[in-house]
């Protein structure tokens, strides 16, 4: 088994924090992991992407070309990244209230991430815990209390039960 995923948005959105997150998780659970950064030179609101590629081999290309998963969490985002999913089997998750065109995709995931952190967590500043929360979720890849022990281990400490409130949003979110 071998699944690509890129996290993409603007700067700020803390897509790189999630994808590392998440391939630390990954790494946990004894999965080999490549995971890389791309950000645009203004740092933030330019635009951020992070892959991860989790694999049962070795990973000879640690660069993403064809993402089984992509999270778009701005409109620029979808448009520029949802082109390389597959057209039958990938799976794009979009922050509804910044994505509202959404590109065609096999699978589409919406949820309402920026808005669900600030209405129930109080910042916009969790938006990326929310998503990975919808991410752990919607891929399957990577069990949740993995996750959740990759999430205690990375953020700061007095944010922990937020950030614990804000994936488990993110993952109920994510119900199909």
């Amino acid at each position: 088994m071998q699944k690509e995923l890129r996290l993409s948005g603007s700067g700020g959105q803390g897509v790189i924090t999630a994808a590392i997150i998440f391939a630390e998780a990954a790494a946990a659970c004894g999965r080999n992991v490549a995971q890389s950064q791309s950000y645009g030179p203004e740092a933030r609101g330019g635009a951020s992407r992070s892959e991860v590629i989790i694999s049962d081999d070795v990973i000879y290309h640690p660069h993403v070309e064809h993402p089984d998963i992509v999270l778009a969490m701005t409109q620029a985002a979808a448009d520029k990244y949802a082109g390389d999913l597959d057209p039958t089997t990938g799976i794009l998750i979009v922050d509804s209230e910044l994505v509202p065109n959404v590109p065609q995709a096999a699978h589409v995931v919406s949820v309402p991430i920026t808005t669900l952190a600030i209405e129930k967590i109080g910042k916009s500043l969790f938006a990326n815990i929310v998503a990975l929360g919808a991410i752990t979720r919607v891929s399957g890849i990577v069990p949740f209390d993995a996750v959740k022990s990759a999430v205690a281990n990375r953020v700061p400490p007095h944010t922990v039960d937020r950030n614990m409130q804000a994936l488990m949003v993110g993952y109920e979110a994510a119900k199909e």
